[in-house]
């Protein structure tokens, strides 16, 4: 069973930085997409990014610049840097088995709990 474990939020100063992990347990990384998602209170669900085993990354606008995605092994990280008040969200990995990438959401097959990121002073 494919299961995608996020870790490494909290509360952070603007200007600041925090790295998120997504762990992938159960999973062969042959073809695959991983992206990373987050949601605002009161907003609908936004890709940000997302890396394939075939075609690149994907960076959205919104983080270009500042967000980047990675992978080491079995883990997937999202380095965030001059985070904004406006990048608090819970935080989101989801993977689906097909190369392509894409930010749209209903793409993703299997997605992690979530963690909660607070950009404030």
């Amino acid at each position: 069973q494919v299961q995608l474990v996020e870790s490494g939020g909290g509360l952070v100063q603007p200007g600041g930085s925090l790295r998120l992990s997504c762990v992938v347990s159960g999973f062969i990384w042959d073809h695959y997409t991983i992206g990373w998602f987050r949601q605002a209170p009161g907003k609908e669900r936004e890709g940000i990014l997302c890396i394939s085993s075939s075609d690149g990354s994907i960076v959205s606008d919104s983080v270009k610049g500042r967000f980047t995605i990675s992978r080491a092994e079995n883990t997937v990280y999202l380095q965030m840097n001059s985070l904004k008040p406006e990048d608090t969200a819970v935080y989101y990995c989801a993977l689906k088995v097909n190369p392509r990438s894409t930010l749209n959401e209903f793409s993703y097959d299997i997605w992690g709990q979530g963690t909660q990121v607070t950009v404030s002073s």
